[in-house]
Formats: C-alpha cells, structure tokens, sequence
C-alpha cells in the first residue's frame, strides 16, 4: 500500500467527522443540505462559528489530500521549503506529467524527458522523499487520472495545483484547482481559505444513446453558461440521469467544469463510483460509501424541490442532447456536430484537418478509448485509414497496459495512430509539432479540455476544436471538419460507400480487471532528515526563492501602466507554457515569458508595449517590466473580463510580482488567478464602473490612495493622471479579507506564513 493511499482507516475518518460536523451545521442552518453543502461544510476548521453565507464568506477548510503536478510542483515545493516544516501535514503527491514533449512516439518522448528534465526530476524526487510524498515517475501517468484510480473518494476534498483537479468531481469529491501557495498553506498545517461557493444544479434525465457521449454534457453547458458562467460556483450535477453517467464519464464532465471557471463540479455517490471503486481494486472503500450513502448524496428535499436550493437550476434531457464540437480559440464556442459544416462555411474555418488528437486528464478512461476503438475497427475493416496526423495519449500506465492488453490499443494503431506516452503532452502545449509553420493557417480536433489560441502548438493561426474521443476518429477519417458523423457517407480502400456506425455500449471497467502495467511510484523516506536536496547555484532550470519585499507602508503613486490588455487575457496569456515550461522552477528566467502572449491595446503585436520612460514602442513586455524594476519602479497591468481564466500556473502571479507589478485593475477576474494575486502580494481590483476601463490610456499613471485603511469591503479610490493634466478620480472594488489584507502588508503569502 502507498503510504499517501486512501486508506479504508483515512476514508473511515472522514467519514466520521462528517457526520458530527454536519449535525452541528445542520443544527445551525435548519434546512436541508445539497451534496456539495455536506462535503464543504464537513470540512469546515470549525462549523460551530463560521460564517456561511454564499458568495460572501471565507471559508476556512481542511482538505484531506494535496495533489502537484511536475510543472507547478517545483515552484509549490520550492515555498514549501521555506515553511520549517519537516514533513507535510496531510498526504500528498507528485505527479511527473507536464514535461514530456510529444513527437516521436512512448518510449522514444519519454527517453528524451528523463535526460532533459533530469534535474528537474531528481529535485522533485528528492523534495518527495525529503517531506513525506508520494511521488510519481515520468510514465506513470496524468494527475487526473491517476488520483481518481488511487485517491480519489466519495465525500473526500482535495486541493491540487493544476486548475483540472475537478476531475475528482467524477468520483463525489470536492476537488479544486489552486495556486502553489494555497497547497503550501495545508502542507505545512494550515487550513485552505476559499469564498464559499453559490451553487447550481444540473439536473439530467434520460440516458445517453448514439454517438452522444459524456462529454457533449460538459460541452453543451459551456455553451450555455459560458467560460465566466461557474465562477464563484459549485456546479452539482443530480438527477436519474446522472445515476446512468459512468464514473469516468462523471469524471469527464467534472474536469472540464475548469473551463466554466467553477469552483468545483460533482456528482453524488451512486452504483456507476461504487462499481469504479471496486473495479480499481478498493472494494473496502466502495462498502465504506455504500454504507454512508446518505451522507454522499443530496437530501431527499433537494431532488424533489431543487429551486429552493440552488442559485440557478438547468435542465438536460440526455436522451434528446446531440453530439457537440467547440471551438476554435474558446472553449464555449459550441454548436451540435450537425451545424459545424455551416460554421465552417460562414467562418471560413480552415475545413481540411491537420490533426486528429484523443486522451489526456480529460478523455482517456477505459470506456473513452473502448469506444474510440470501436469506431476504428469500423474503419478498418474496409481498409480505411485516418485522413490526418493521430495521437493517442493514454490517461496512465494503468490505462495503457489494459488497452493493449484487450486490443483497443492495436485497433487504433491499425488506422494510423501514434501511441504518445502517459502524459499531458499536446494538450498543454508539449507537442513539438513539425507538419506545419508557425503562421499557417490550420484546424485540428482534440479530445481534450482546453483550445485557447496557440496553447496546443504554439502556433496562433492553429483552429482548435474539441469533441468526444469517437467524434475526433469519426472526423480522423473524413479528414475535414464538415463531415457529420450521424449521416455523412465515407469510401473504404475498395470504393464501398458506407456510414459509421455509433460506438456500442463500452464496459466502464474492464471485465478481466484492469492490468497494473509498470509501477511508477516512489514512497517517500521514513526518515527524511537523511535526504539532501540539492539545487546548483548555476542551474537555468532551478532557483531558491528569494521572499518578496514587505508593503513600505505608502500609496501606490502615479504608477505606469505596463499593459492594458484587450480580450480574453488567460493564464496562457500571461504566462505562455511550450517552450517556457522547462523553466517553471526558476522564477526569474520564466519571468522573461511574462504578457507574451497578451493582446496589449496599446501595440499591434502580442507581448509588446512602450516603455513611458524612454519613450521606445514596441518593446517586449517582460522587457520593459525590468527597466523599471531596475529603476525602483513599480507598475500596474489593467484586464477586461474574466482575467487569468484557464489553468493554476501561479507564475502568471508571480512573474509579474517578481518584475514589479503593485496591482492588476479589470473589469473581473478567474476565482484562482485572483487568489493566486493576493497570495504572491499584488492587489487584484475591479473597476467599479466597468466603463472606467476606457479611461485608461497608454500613457495613464495611476495612483491608488488610502492604502493604509485598505479595508474588506471598502472601495479603493484610485487617481488616472492623465497625460493631458486632467486627474480621474475612480472607485475600485477589492474582495480582501482581513487575513488576506495581511498577506499584501506582509509582500506575500509566504512571507505572512513564516512571520
């Protein structure tokens, strides 16, 4: 057993102090409780005085697991070597998925990564035994998938810093994305402080049939909510028809919640999870839930009066939902396959595809690739092959030796797939893509969760659209984009005409149980005081974290203004991954990539802007952020709506804190980016007049008065001095608590935390 395992004795105590803090809630609110409500209330540091008041209060939790992935696991670990603690307080794991580039296949991909990323690797590894975690190899699979095979639980939470740690959401935990300083909070002891989350209710009927899968749930809803839609929001899914979704579907539709920027997304305990449980060999967990089922699951009440109790309640007749293709550039663009050969004609989308891509945390279950395969065998048994480029990426090792094991593995080869390794790889950018140039103007189609502009490719011109992993092999073999699956008739090698049939039925788990492939798990050391970790003083990939200046007491005074950005502004954006990701453990080389990606209103290229000092235009951003730090300069960046959407990566919080930047003003920001604001010392602020926005001008200095009384709830008065003499006088809202307001005062965080 792993000593970070959830173990039936951890489950057992969860379970227990569930129950005797939900009385005491209980007793408190009167009324009765949504399955969401159970898991975060019985978590709570103490029910007995916090506030509860959704959308307002601060919740003080206690998460039972803490989940890194490799990429944002160095800059989490490297703060929490500087937290005095010995060994971490809750169980913990690390997870070696981020920095394996795709291209030439498994074995050859993964030989590549351990000889580039050795140190990074030998570090992490090191940190792992050192403090008492888990640690996962290059190989062994994607984080998401991994924790729902080993950790994930029924009524459990868990943080974790990669913001589609939601997938445990598939399983009935409270799992969320986070920052590296908020996971660093619980490791050394400290509780996780989120606002606590309004709700909405998703309410599914009927059953899936056809080529309708349970991604086209996740995909309709995104479409209808929007990527801003979730946030601040728990999205419980409910409903007969949820009790007909597999647990990896649940899971499907849990991790890309992500992308409506939710808290979190979940489903309540049901047959689908208990068979799950014991299908990844943890029977004693699933009668564990069984025999609490009251507490995984809604109150009668709730199912039976579910506008009474959530802020917004949807409906989704899954028999009667169609299939659905997003994108490109976002992920809410949405229509049914049936109307994407019209879009492709009116948006004049590139229909030829380049790329055909299935897998990753998002779609890469068993059941996922059983019905891929099935689609393949279709194809081949007229000969036909996929028109396009195919990638497999299988969702652990798990995954991969049980598919080539019952032949679903073999079956896509034979159409033309290249098996990639147990990684995120194109998904997050790690594809080192060499069929086309940068600037061409293309479209591929992904199974996965994310399509922001360039992020698969590095490549701006690529049109990246989602679907469900059948969809993507249906369209594999068309080869274009307007090609509908449910009707549209293909040619085999000897010119038979024939249509696609919709997969069958998949097993959820496979029926000789799944095969174990090659352990890629390390337990930490009993006694971590023997272990040294060491980091070179000339590494370009590590660097020992230097704390952040405390706050001098004074007003930010006619501060420039380094970028106003316009449009989607992600974390993708902010801090572009590719080539960039090898550096994420050395904050100030990563910090040259800050805004590259940033649509500056002021400049007609990506990532560039004028220095107000010397009067030059077309500077790089990061470029000009260093000129004024060396000149004693701070500076502040002003967003429009939903700024940092997208993933957890903290270093698009701490590459501009590192470089200067005293605050970020927008019209609204994503939950985690603003936290992950707070954490790092930078005051995230949102226009009061979302108008305001266009007072800002290039040569705008801005100064924000009055902080010494920054108080929660209390609008700072912000001066635009502008360049023609006039002053704007601006009100802008904040949502620090007292707390938090410690943590600006202190310069970080961390720097709160050690004091």
């Amino acid at each position: 057993m792993h000593t970070t395992e959830s173990s039936p004795e951890l489950v057992t105590r969860v379970y227990s102090t569930m129950d005797a803090k939900l009385a005491v809630v209980r007793k408190r609110l009167g009324r009765p409780l949504t399955f969401a409500e159970k898991v975060v209330f019985s978590h709570l540091d103490d029910p007995a005085s916090a506030e509860l008041r959704a959308g307002e209060s601060y919740l003080q939790l206690r998460p039972d697991r803490v989940a890194m992935q490799d990429a944002t696991a160095q800059m989490a670990l490297l703060q929490f070597m500087s937290a005095g603690r010995k060994r971490v307080a809750v169980p913990s794991t690390v997870h070696c998925d981020h920095l394996i580039r795709a291209q030439l296949g498994a074995q050859k991909d993964t030989e590549l990564a351990l000889t580039e990323n050795g140190e990074v690797y030998d570090f992490l590894a090191s940190v792992s035994q050192k403090y008492g975690i888990g640690f996962w190899k290059p190989g062994a699979g994607i984080i998401h998938q991994v924790v729902l095979e080993n950790y994930a639980f029924p009524g459990g939470m868990i943080i974790g810093t990669d913001s589609h740690t939601p997938n445990a959401g598939g399983l009935g935990m409270i799992a969320c994305g986070v920052g590296g300083a908020d996971a660093v909070d619980v490791m050394a002891g400290f509780s996780w402080e989120v606002l606590q989350p309004k709700l909405i209710g998703v309410r599914l009927t009927g059953e899936l049939g056809g080529w309708t899968a349970p991604k086209d749930v996740i995909l309709y809803l995104l479409g209808l909510l929007t990527t801003a839609g979730g946030t601040n929001r728990i999205i419980e899914y409910f409903g007969p028809g949820a009790r007909n979704i597999s647990c990896t579907g649940k899971g499907t539709i849990t991790n890309m919640g992500a992308e409506l920027g939710a808290t979190t997304s979940i489903f309540p305990f049901d047959e689908k999870m208990a068979t799950y449980l014991r299908g990844t060999g943890r029977p004693k967990l699933a009668e564990l839930a069984e025999a609490h089922q009251d507490m995984l699951r809604a109150d009668r009440e709730v199912e039976e009066h579910p506008e009474k109790f959530f802020d917004k309640v949807i409906e989704i007749d899954l028999a009667k939902l169609e299939p659905h293709v997003v994108g490109p550039h976002t992920p809410d663009l949405a229509r049914p396959i049936s109307a994407l050969a019209k879009a492709v004609a009116s948006e004049g989308y590139p229909d030829n595809l380049t790329s055909a891509l299935i897998g990753s945390c998002t779609n890469s279950s068993y059941e996922d690739l059983a019905r891929a395969a099935d689609v393949a065998m279709q194809a081949s048994a007229l000969g036909l092959k996929a028109k396009t480029t195919l990638f497999v990426s299988p969702g652990s090792e798990q995954i991969r030796a049980t598919i080539t094991r019952d032949g679903q593995l073999r079956a896509l080869e034979q159409i033309g797939a290249v098996v990639l390794s147990n990684s995120c790889g194109p998904c997050i950018g790690q594809w080192k893509r060499d069929d086309i140039k940068k600037g061409d103007r293309n479209s591929i189609i992904t199974s996965f969760n994310r399509n922001f502009r360039a992020r698969n490719d590095s490549n701006p011109e690529t049109s990246a659209f989602i679907a469900s992993p059948e969809i993507v092999i249906a369209y594999s073999l068309a080869g274009r984009l307007s090609f509908d699956p449910q009707g549209d008739v293909l040619e085999g090698n000897n010119g038979q005409k024939f249509k696609l049939e919709p997969p069958g039925k998949a097993p959820e788990v496979p029926t000789l149980g799944f095969a174990p492939g090659e352990s890629g798990y390390a337990d930490p050391a009993e006694n971590g005081d023997k272990v040294q970790v060491n980091i070179a003083e000339n590494s370009e990939r590590l660097q020992r974290l230097v704390p952040f200046g405390r706050w001098d007491g004074n007003d930010y005074v006619e501060l420039p203004v380094l970028l106003k950005a316009k449009g989607k502004c992600t974390t993708d954006h902010i801090s572009p991954a590719g080539p960039w990701l090898k550096y994420r453990g050395h904050l100030d080389k990563i910090s040259d990539n800050m805004f590259t990606g940033a649509q500056n209103s002021f400049a007609a290229e990506a990532g560039r802007g004028t220095n107000v000092e010397t009067g030059e235009k077309g500077k790089l951003l990061p470029e000009i952020a260093r000129h004024y730090k060396v000149r004693g300069m701070r500076w502040i960046a002003v967003g429009d709506v939903n700024y940092g959407e997208g993933s957890s990566r903290e270093h698009a919080a701490m590459s501009p804190r590192h470089l200067g930047c005293a605050a970020v003003i927008t019209r609204s920001f994503a939950r985690i980016h603003e936290t992950n604001l707070k954490k790092q010392g930078i005051l995230p602020l949102t226009f009061t007049s979302a108008a305001d926005y266009d007072k800002v001008g290039e040569l705008t200095r801005i100064s924000l008065v009055g902080l010494a009384g920054l108080t929660p709830g209390k609008p700072v008065t912000a001066r635009l001095h502008q360049v023609d003499g006039r002053i704007d006088v601006i009100s802008l809202n904040h949502t620090f608590n007292q707390e938090q307001i410690g943590w600006f005062r202190a310069g970080s965080a961390l720097n709160a935390l050690g004091a």
